[in-house]
């Protein structure tokens, strides 16, 4: 099976004594309220998803980081995982302190081993990760509403976050990996998405099908901006399409607990390396991967994985253009399969979508799957 980015998947749940012991001295530490991405962060970096990481970044790999897409190491790493100091007192916390990392009912989840604060310019940490500082990005607008100071060091998770949605479908690096070596699956294609599937990411799931063992279509749960559809909605479409249009001993669904940053480019980098640890050897890449509104290139996230050295990414990506279905054809294509012009293709933005359905109007069955259709009408309400 492929290896953890980092030759090895980090593992930051204590148990037995240890975790005892430590959750003893969480009474007497200092609390840190983490917010819902710092939440989903730690929980991810506990359980090894973001392997190598052990912790939050410390400024030298933050630095790194930001300038470089490497942590201090070397190795690859493209987006800044941070813990922003929420008050003054946050502020003064230095080398070799502890610190409680509790959720926002104030239920202690891990202590930090503190490795320092330090103080980062937002302004151009938005410019070189998410290649903007307008405040309409919703990432640029998150960096606004934290602290410039930012702690890091390892953690130690004691207690993992409460999840009461999708129970049955979050299963971790260590889970994903048993599982895909107990179906005989040697590659494995991951489909990252936070929008429902429509007949062009259909499209690309099964071509990638044609090549791999199994597909995983991990669809991102945490964190989105406010006009996404919600993650049950989606859920409940990945499982009516699962059901009647995939083969059952083909695919996996299973839940991406991060929050999205929309840094396009760099969040596709992201998002291969975290689908590494959970033991894909192939990835799917599309069209404006985790982009949002006009701020990103087309295919930007395309040749950013050239920026790299293959085994220096060692996961396969599979790049795919801008999907529809073609009236001529009578199937879906892409532009390098289909001759005919713009005015035979089916395409819907997700605007056009939300309008129609606000109208009580079903999209059209060459852009999606009636059973999609309908889930998302009953949800527009």
């Amino acid at each position: 099976m492929i290896h953890p980015h980092g030759g090895r998947l980090v593992n930051r749940m204590v148990s037995g004594e240890q975790r005892e012991q430590l959750a003893k001295r969480c009474g007497e530490l200092p609390k840190l309220a983490l917010n819902q991405r710092e939440l989903a962060d730690l929980e991810m970096i506990a359980a090894g998803a973001m392997s190598p990481l052990e912790g939050f970044l410390t400024e030298s790999d933050y630095r790194s980081v930001v300038n470089s897409m490497r942590l201090a190491s070397g190795r690859v790493w493209s987006i800044p995982v941070v813990l922003s100091a929420k008050s003054d007192d946050h502020k003064q916390l230095k080398s070799g302190d502890e610190l409680a990392l509790v959720d926002e009912a104030g239920r202690a989840l891990a202590v930090m081993e503190v490795d320092g604060c330090y103080e980062v310019d937002h302004d151009y940490e938005a410019q070189m990760v998410l290649r903007t500082s307008d405040d309409g990005h919703p990432g640029v607008q998150y960096l606004r509403s934290i602290s410039p100071v930012y702690i890091g060091g390892t953690v130690n998770m004691i207690r993992r976050p409460e999840h009461k949605d999708f129970v049955r479908h979050r299963l971790e690096p260590k889970e994903t990996r048993v599982l895909f070596s107990t179906k005989g699956w040697n590659r494995v294609a991951a489909f990252q998405t936070r929008n429902p599937i429509h007949r062009a990411h259909e499209y690309l799931q099964k071509c990638a099908l044609e090549v791999t063992d199994g597909l995983l279509i991990h669809p991102l749960v945490g964190e989105t901006k406010s006009d996404d559809i919600p993650a049950d909605v989606r859920m409940r479409c990945y499982e009516e399409l699962i059901s009647k249009y995939y083969p059952s001993d083909r695919v996996v669904l299973s839940v991406f607990p991060a929050a999205m940053r929309y840094a396009g480019p760099r969040e596709a980098i992201f998002h291969a390396l975290v689908r590494k640890n959970y033991g894909c050897t192939h990835f799917i890449v599309g069209r404006d991967h985790a982009g949002v509104g006009d701020y990103y290139g087309t295919y930007d996230a395309h040749a950013i994985f050239g920026e790299f050295e293959p085994q220096e990414i060692d996961i396969t990506p599979l790049f795919f253009d801008h999907a529809f279905f073609c009236r001529m054809c009578g199937n879906m294509a892409t532009t390098k399969t289909c001759p005919h012009g713009k005015e035979e293709h089916v395409f819907l933005s997700g605007t056009k979508v939300r309008e129609m359905l606000g109208r009580g109007e079903l999209p059209p069955a060459e852009f999606t799957r009636p059973e999609v259709a309908k889930l998302l009408a009953e949800a527009a309400g």
